[in-house]
């Protein structure tokens, strides 16, 4: 994203142009100005500059009503959709009757003030008559300056009030467009976002306290059933927490109240009340939106934003089918999206940091168990050797007295070929003599050159003493028996 602020190109014709230059106040970079009028209400010309998608800026880049936070007391998308929160600014323009997408397909009914409004901001911005010479020019330009920065007062006649500039004016400058997430639930679902101004450990450890209090705002209806669906931190020590209501029947069936509704019901003026009492500082549905709404959205710019700013940041949607552009006006929303990030990245962190912590364990836990599986094959092996001995004794007392019968003689014939092959110069004997005479040359080469040495690990080499013992045992075992 990027903020642009700056005086757009002037055009000769206004009622105040001046020979003076405009003034160009470029903090994210000035657009280029030609000496002309102070300020003009005509398509400014095209001057080159660079606008925020990389587009060519032609005029002032503002918002209406409808996005960001208005004057009035709607919530407008840029509030709703920035925090990840859901389509608050659908739900939440608060007019004489509640509509489901108030603020943003339906505009509210333009008050006849308002086009007073219109020309005392062209008088103030371009003609002001407040002190009769050549002042006044220059109280335009600070005027103007004042509409950039979207914030101070532009007075322009004595007899009537001065104008109040404010972000949501169409020539601020410090305006860009975001992209925030789109809710996939559906009104079903009956998800509702209570935004509470109290840290998530208060909400956690009061959390059933928490759906006392709301079933007591539903009315103590036995039918009724709050449920918790999420807790989730946000910036400033607030809280975000989903709930739905689910709603018996004396059927026996259940139902989960329709997000609507029950958004309906929690922005009457006395439920309202009493949510506030409880630390509720905002309220919104959790909905998706239908395809047509998000074809008239992106069909129709908000009020004050460049048609072509706003093509060019659909084109620039990374994701279309998640993401939808959302403008943001001043700073203090920048900061907000910024604070919102920087929870976000925390909670992932954490989160890496609880898998981090879980693999650990995990292997840790591994190297125990393959240490148990080895010290078990040790164990069975061993167990193995002892049956086998215990069997070879009980054969030879039950064998005693008899004589030696085909198979065992058989038997006896092939243990002795084995016998004299391992006993064979050339065969395997002669191999582990070998071996073992380069072992002991290498041992003493290499005590003579370094201290290096190399040992048999004690638990192995009492394994191989046990193994020699029960073999030698074995053969003690089979002769004796041959000789039965």
């Amino acid at each position: 994203m990027a903020f642009n602020f700056g005086a757009p190109s002037g055009t000769s014709g206004t009622a105040a142009a001046t020979a003076a230059p405009a003034v160009g106040f470029g903090g994210f970079g000035t657009t280029s100005t030609t000496a002309g009028s102070a300020f003009s209400f005509s398509a400014p010309a095209n001057t080159g500059t660079t606008g925020l998608f990389g587009g060519t800026q032609n005029k002032g880049f503002g918002f209406g009503t409808g996005f960001g936070t208005t004057t009035g007391s709607s919530t407008g998308l840029g509030t709703g959709l920035g925090t990840g929160l859901g389509f608050g600014g659908f739900n939440t323009q608060q007019q004489q009757q509640q509509t489901t997408l108030g603020g943003l397909f339906s505009q509210p009914t333009q008050a006849p003030t308002q086009s007073n409004q219109l020309i005392n901001t062209a008088s103030a911005l371009s003609a002001p008559t407040l002190l009769g010479d050549e002042r006044d020019a220059i109280l335009a330009k600070w005027n103007q300056l004042q509409a950039f920065w979207g914030t101070g007062k532009g007075y322009f006649n004595n007899n009537i009030p001065p104008v109040e500039f404010t972000q949501e004016n169409p020539f601020c400058r410090f305006k860009a467009v975001g992209y925030s997430c789109m809710p996939n639930n559906k009104d079903e679902d009956g998800l509702v976002v209570l935004v509470f101004n109290k840290k998530e450990t208060d909400i956690r450890s009061q959390q059933q306290q928490l759906v006392e209090s709301l079933h007591k705002v539903l009315g103590g209806n036995q039918t009724l059933t709050v449920n918790v669906e999420g807790i989730k931190t946000l910036p400033d020590d607030q809280t975000e927490v989903v709930i739905y209501v689910v709603e018996r029947s004396p059927n026996g069936t259940s139902r989960r109240v329709p997000a609507t509704t029950l958004y309906a019901h929690f922005e009457q003026t006395n439920i309202k009340t009493q949510l506030q009492q409880l630390g509720v500082t905002l309220s919104m549905t959790r909905t998706e939106l239908s395809p047509a709404q998000i074809k008239q959205l992106l069909q129709n710019p908000p009020a004050g934003v460049d048609p072509i700013i706003w093509e060019q940041a659909k084109v620039d949607n990374p994701d279309s089918e998640k993401l939808i552009p959302v403008p943001m006006v001043g700073f203090k929303e920048l900061l907000r999206r910024l604070k919102v990030q920087d929870q976000m990245t925390k909670q992932h962190q954490t989160r890496l940091d609880i898998i981090s912590e879980d693999i650990s364990e995990l292997q840790k836990n591994q190297t125990t168990t393959m240490a148990k599986i080895a010290q078990y094959k040790r164990k069975l092996m061993d167990l193995s050797h002892r049956t086998l001995q215990v069997l070879i004794k009980q054969e030879i007392q039950r064998k005693s007295g008899y004589a030696i019968q085909a198979d065992e003689e058989q038997l006896r014939v092939q243990l002795d070929t084995i016998q004299c092959e391992l006993n064979a110069p050339t065969q395997f004997k002669g191999r582990l003599n070998e071996l073992m005479s380069q072992i002991r040359m290498q041992n003493h080469f290499g005590a003579v050159k370094s201290e290096e040495r190399y040992y048999i690990d004690a638990d192995l080499l009492r394994e191989i003493k046990q193994w020699k013992t029960k073999s030698s045992e074995r053969w003690q075992g089979t002769g004796a028996w041959s000789l039965t």
